[in-house]
């Protein structure tokens, strides 16, 4: 059984029918007990990174996290799931991360005509070979919507990268530990692949 952490931060709705389309079960909770159970566990997630993290420890999800993680059993955090993977953001100075992952998200810096948010389709390249890109030929497009990017402190673990006026590090794997800052939910085919290839593992 696949688990969606459930934490009030947007966006399951769109992953559950995205498993759902490659037939794969999933439940949504946020149940400790029942998270540590799971074969496959994902970390989805839109809006502010401290308010995220004041969620996940007021649902005493952040343990559970740690233990799964640890435990060797695959785990994906998509979006806002992928920073809180991290050490601290920008967004919210005060707030640490997870911390499971070494590395910093900072302010996508705009300018000469980029917009911030990045909301659209941003094409990837791949620095080294990465399990969840498995069949997917590089420079295919995913979707993104942030304002915010990782700066991996460990460049060994980024197995995506895309470009908007930064390089940002768009995925990265660790072991059993995967997440992408894009949404595979939201990026077609190519995302749909994504997907089959993290519940393949």
């Amino acid at each position: 059984m696949l688990a969606i952490i459930d934490y009030d931060a947007g966006n399951i709705k769109s992953v559950i029918n995205a498993f759902d389309y490659i037939g794969c079960k999933a439940m949504v909770t946020r149940d400790p007990v029942e998270i540590a159970k799971a074969d496959h566990v994902v970390l989805p997630g839109v809006g502010a990174f401290g308010d995220a993290m004041n969620k996940l420890r007021e649902y005493e999800l952040d343990g559970v996290i740690k233990e799964v993680t640890a435990s060797g059993t695959p785990f994906l955090g998509i979006c806002l799931g992928l920073q809180l993977l991290f050490d601290s953001s920008e967004e919210s100075k005060d707030a640490a991360g997870l911390g499971i992952l070494r590395g910093e998200i900072v302010k996508i810096p705009g300018g000469d005509g980029l917009k911030v948010p990045q909301i659209g389709w941003n094409e990837l390249t791949f620095p080294s070979e990465g399990r969840l890109f498995k069949g997917i030929p590089e420079h295919s497009c995913v979707y993104f919507v942030h304002s915010y990017y990782l700066k991996a402190g460990d460049r060994d673990i980024v197995k995506a990268r895309c470009e908007y006026g930064v390089d940002i590090d768009a995925s990265v794997e660790k072991g059993n530990v995967f997440a992408c800052q894009f949404h595979p939910e939201k990026s077609s085919d190519v995302g749909m692949q994504i997907l089959k290839n993290f519940v393949e593992i």
